[in-house]
């Protein structure tokens, strides 16, 4: 009978550590963020609010379909603790990425990914658009390739905001 209880009591404890290891979310990497203005930041000053990466180039023309609904999220999160941070893949030329966000005046971070750094450490993107979504505490939540389902894509934004960082 003793067997049998600590054999029940072993089995809950492996379901229990599974349940927790399974549910822990990777941290963003750590990369370098250099923007089309000439600044720097890093990962770790995003936390305590909730990030889209997004991966985009040019020359991707579901990138440039999305970017109008890019806009309108960060239009609508953006006062409660949203940013999005647009990443120029590195083989997309820095004149025309500057060019390109003149031209269409969006209110988010535009940072060029010049050496393939911060692809590299978003688990190797290599297609466009991949976009990474990122909690207060600075862990991956999600990964969407391709253009995001925005209306879920705002659900989980309301989600994430609601949580403590």
């Amino acid at each position: 009978m003793k067997l049998k209880i600590i054999a029940a009591l072993a089995v809950i404890a492996l379901v229990a550590a599974g349940f927790f290891v399974f549910q822990q979310k990777p941290a963003a990497p750590d990369v370098a963020f250099p923007t089309l203005k000439g600044q720097t930041f890093r990962t770790a000053d995003l936390r305590g609010k909730v990030v889209l990466v997004n991966f985009w180039a040019t020359t991707c023309t579901s990138c440039i379909k999305e970017m109008p609904a890019l806009k309108a999220t960060q239009e609508k999160f953006e006062a409660r603790g949203y940013q999005t941070v647009a990443v120029a893949m590195d083989y997309d030329p820095p004149a025309q990425v500057a060019t390109f966000v003149e031209r269409n005046d969006l209110p988010f971070t535009f940072v060029l990914d010049r050496d393939g750094s911060i692809a590299r450490g978003f688990d190797g993107v290599r297609l466009t658009p991949t976009s990474f979504i990122v909690n207060r505490r600075g862990e991956i939540v999600q990964k969407i390739l391709g253009e995001p389902k925005f209306d879920a894509l705002h659900a989980l934004i309301e989600k994430l905001l609601a949580e403590p960082a």
